[in-house]
């Protein structure tokens, strides 16, 4: 990825409804070349898609939390994520280094639909035990940048 790619990124990552003419102006190519960089970009994996930001609390999904997961015994990445996908809740997990074998973010409609969905986490037969933080507000939240 050179210098123009990562400017490509950037203006898409600003704004990925913007036309290859509009990218283009911003890092001096024409929209044919700015169309085949962007397809090389998808290509490479670079870039995975388009897709809209969307609020979750307007969508009525503005309660969180960040919760550690301790497994029984020995589980491997690919058992947790399997037991994880099927709770709606869950909209990403990661493996981490420390005490925990993963950490999971949970998003609900209020508390109680936060503590039914960690009821059902605790649930699941890897969980030896959790330790949850409940997110009172977001501080930052910011997307990748291509240029740092």
């Amino acid at each position: 990825m050179n210098t123009i790619d990562q400017r490509i990124v950037s203006c898409l990552v600003a704004n990925a409804r913007s036309s290859y003419a509009e990218i283009g102006k911003v890092v001096g190519l024409s929209a044919p070349a700015v169309k085949r960089r962007v397809d090389r970009l998808l290509e490479t994996g670079v870039l995975r898609g388009f897709t809209a930001v969307v609020d979750p609390e307007a969508l009525g999904w503005g309660t969180e939390a960040f919760v550690e997961v301790h497994c029984q015994g020995n589980v491997t990445p690919a058992r947790i994520r399997a037991r994880l996908e099927p709770l709606p809740e869950v909209v990403a997990a990661y493996t981490v280094s420390g005490s925990a074998d993963a950490i999971v973010h949970l998003r609900a409609a209020d508390i109680h639909h936060l503590e039914t969905a960690l009821e059902r986490l605790r649930g699941l037969e890897i969980i030896d035990r959790t330790v949850s933080t409940v997110v009172l507000s977001r501080l930052l939240e910011r997307p990748p940048n291509p240029q740092s």
